[in-house]
């Protein structure tokens, strides 16, 4: 043991001196080279390379620190000595060649596109003015052309072993004239006969689709074929032969089908699929009569998406390769847009009205085709097939509406969405998760809409048959999409289940806020729209119509009341929902960004009851001391009662708002905006119950006498409280509000009171002056002390 550790040693220090060695090696090396750079560049060159040498030095330390390292390793120092060197190496200079490289592009690759499209738009432009002007026979002009097209793709093939890329851009654009020959020869001169153009042109596509592979080039097949497309526009006569031109379209889009299957070109796809459905969808609008072309705008339409269907899935189902976001839209759009168009094309014909439902069904059919033929071929991985799933009920869905109305529309979607969110969550398929997020809006959209057509249709003249409250199939589709969605908010808070999405992005976040949004709404107005709609039934049904002696015209009367009650018993009901929202957010929930919301909802439903709810129920008390119409409507005594329920929906909703200032997820301190709230709302109410009782009294002075009296009163009461409570804030408001007193005395009251009822105002004030300037000098020591609980 002792004769291995005295050979390490020595190993050790025969390391050392070589490294040492190193070291100086380095040092000369770099020393000669800083020297020949120095003689060899100008100042600035210099500056540049004392640098280089700086970092080289550095970088050798850095060598010496890890050789050291890899010593202690017994690693061979053979290896550590050839790395100074590579280290030290000069940097390349790159500029020259990022702008040869930016040279070669446009020249060898831009300018020759830019020079095939330019050549291709004359030879186009030459044709039709030649037409135009009769300048030569039509035979001469076809034959010119197809020499012009041929003699451009010899030329072109014979350059491609030199010049592969422009080679490959010429045999492009010869197609692209060859297409555009062979289409004006059949349509607009009849020179070749329909078989014959056909048969060129599956010939030219043939070559087409070869040559891109062969060359391995997008470029041909985006001027060849893509191109193509322009063709009935830059010759078009207006001849009307829309068959021609969609059974062209559909033999370009079958050779970019073709080649599909070996290459994945994205922007072929792309622009074919937005050329095609562009050039469908302006025929459709400007040109489509119902008469004519009903037949034919549903064969080419199911084509074009059979056609874009197969391309989409082709190169991706043989390769077995994972489909993309932007592979997905794809799909979607063009399933989507086939449907629409479909769907429009059979709603406006007489017999194909009738079979929307069939149509409906038929989409949902074919893509669970292809989802059968994809699981058990085991074609591509589970995304696509799930996506492909997706479609099917998705169509099915869409289904029901088309042959269904009414609430089965809405439970329907709230139960699919709430099946596919689970599916989506528990099984761990995003994509059935995507699918259930619009099915959840449309549901909220139906049940909206069912809302406001089923609630609205009961009048007394009409034979809509009364709605009894809370025991109707409207409330009962409500409640089961409140069950639905509590369902789908319940699984969306589950630990177990997180969602395979992006937790903080999109989608995920956008929901993760409108799904409560989408079931806190649905609850609230399920009963509110209940509460409303008894109301209105009761007031339709309090119509009168009374012929009196010598009049001409009837008079029609309804007890504005109920109108009042309806009213004011839906603000009851908000104070009661936030209120309630509350204490489940208290004991359950105890979610921060929930108690927020439900502080704003309280603060809003608070200034209703004190602007709109204080005068509906001051005009109730009106009704009932004035009793009109009191001999065909009954004015009771419920009129004023109904004053201290809403007053005791009041009391609730404040008791749910102090209770958030005790919470400790909500990690904030509002207790002075709490007090602000409560006085305000506890000194409007006093005053609207003075006034109140005043008028019941038939008292002239409530808006003089009595409310200064009140608000002195209450100025003293919140001079108490603050220094009790020491809030200097509540001494404040109290001083502010007898300012506004004072203020109120002199320049409205003096001028309508009589000396007695002055006298009163001014004595009461000064005396509630004088005690609020006694407690601010009795415990002056408390408030110059205070420190605020």
């Amino acid at each position: 043991m002792t004769n291995n550790q005295d050979q390490i040693n020595q190993l050790l220090e025969k390391l050392d001196t070589l490294l040492k060695r190193q070291d100086d090696f380095s040092r000369d090396i770099n020393t000669l080279r800083i020297e020949i750079d120095r003689l060899k560049n100008n100042e600035t060159e210099q500056k540049v390379n004392k640098e280089q040498d700086k970092l080289a030095i550095d970088k050798n330390v850095e060598i010496k620190k890890d050789t050291a390292t890899t010593a202690h390793k017994h690693q061979q120092p053979k290896q550590l000595q050839q790395e100074p060197i590579k280290q030290t190496a000069p940097p390349v200079k790159k500029r020259p060649k990022v702008k040869s490289d930016l040279e070669k592009f446009i020249g060898e690759n831009l300018i020759n596109k830019i020079g095939i499209a330019i050549t291709v738009i004359g030879v186009a432009i030459g044709a039709k003015y030649s037409i135009e002007n009769d300048l030569i026979s039509p035979l001469t002009r076809i034959i010119l052309g197809y020499l012009t097209g041929l003699g451009l793709l010899g030329f072109g093939i014979k350059l491609k072993k030199k010049y592969k890329n422009y080679s490959a851009v010429l045999v492009s654009g010869a197609m692209a004239i060859l297409y555009f020959i062979t289409y004006s020869a059949y349509s607009f001169y009849g020179l070749i006969p329909q078989i014959m153009a056909f048969a060129l042109m599956v010939v030219f596509t043939a070559f087409t689709v070869i040559a891109a592979i062969n060359y391995n080039k997008q470029v041909i097949a985006h001027i060849g074929l893509v191109g193509s497309y322009a063709v009935p526009f830059l010759l078009s006569e207006d001849s009307g032969k829309v068959g021609i031109l969609f059974t062209y379209i559909a033999i370009i889009n079958i050779g970019i089908l073709v080649i599909a299957f070996k290459k994945y070109w994205k922007s072929l796809y792309y622009s074919s699929f937005g050329l095609t459905w562009l050039i469908y969808f302006s025929w459709y609008v400007s040109e489509y009569q119902i008469n004519t072309h009903f037949g034919l705008a549903l064969i080419f339409l199911s084509l074009f998406f059979g056609i874009f269907y197969l391309t989409f899935l082709a190169y991706k189902v043989l390769q077995k390769e994972k489909f993309e976001f932007s592979d997905t839209i794809l799909l979607i759009t063009n399933s989507f847009v086939f449907y629409g168009i479909g769907y429009t094309i059979l709603n406006t014909h007489y017999t194909g009205e009738q079979l929307l439902g069939v149509f409906t069904l038929f989409n949902a059919i074919v893509h669970f085709i292809v989802s059968i033929l994809i699981y058990r071929q085991k074609l591509a991985n589970r995304n696509l097939f799930f996506l492909v799933s997706g479609l099917v009920l998705i169509f099915i869905t869409i289904a029901i509406p088309v042959q269904l109305n009414g609430n089965w529309v809405t439970l329907l979607w709230a139960g699919e969405a709430a099946l596919l969110f689970w599916i989506g969550r528990t099984k761990n398929v995003p994509i059935y998760e995507k699918l259930s997020y619009p099915l959840m809006i449309l549901a909220f959209f139906s049940i909206v809409h069912d809302w406001m057509t089923l609630y609205d249709v009961y009048y007394i003249e009409s034979q809509e048959p009364r709605i009894t409250p809370l025991l109707n199939i409207n409330f009962l589709t409500s409640i089961l999409f409140i069950a639905a969605f509590g369902f789908i908010n319940l699984l969306n808070h589950n630990k177990n289940y997180l969602t395979k999405l992006l937790p903080r992005k999109g989608m995920s976040k956008v929901f993760s806020f409108l799904i409560p949004a989408m079931l806190l709404i649905t609850i609230y107005y399920a009963f509110r729209i209940e509460i409303a709609y008894y109301w209105n039934q009761l007031y339709q049904d309090s119509a009168l119509t009374i012929n009196e002696a010598g009049q001409e015209y009837s008079d029609h009367y309804w007890n504005n009341d109920l109108r009042k009650f309806k009213s004011i018993w839906i603000i009851n009901y908000s104070l009661l929902f936030v209120s309630l929202l509350a204490f489940v957010n208290f004991r359950k929930l105890k979610s921060r960004t929930l108690g927020f919301i439900n502080l704003v909802l309280i603060i809003l439903t608070l200034v209703v009851f004190l602007t709109q709810g204080l005068y509906i129920l001051s005009e109730l008390r009106e009704s009932y001391m004035q009793q009109t119409l009191s001999q065909y409507y009954k004015k009771g005594v419920f009129n004023i009662i109904i004053r201290y329920v809403s007053f005791a929906f009041v009391a609730l909703t404040f008791v749910a708002c102090y209770k958030y200032l005790q919470q400790q997820f909500m990690r904030i301190n509002f207790r002075m905006a709490f007090d602000f709230l409560l006085h305000t709302s506890v000194l409007w109410i006093a005053s609207s119950e003075l006034i109140y009782w005043m008028d019941m009294s038939e008292s002239t002075q409530s808006y003089k006498l009595g409310l200064s009296i009140l608000w002195g009163i209450y100025s003293l009461f919140l001079i108490t409280l603050g220094i009790w409570k020491k809030k200097k804030h509540l001494r404040i408001g109290a001083i502010i509000l007898f300012g506004v007193t004072l203020i109120k005395l002199f320049f409205y009251d003096i001028s309508h009171l009589n000396t007695i009822a002055k006298t009163i105002v001014f004595v009461s004030l000064g005396v509630l002056l004088l005690i609020i300037s006694f407690l601010y000098n009795k415990y002056k020591h408390i408030i110059s002390d205070e420190t605020p609980k």
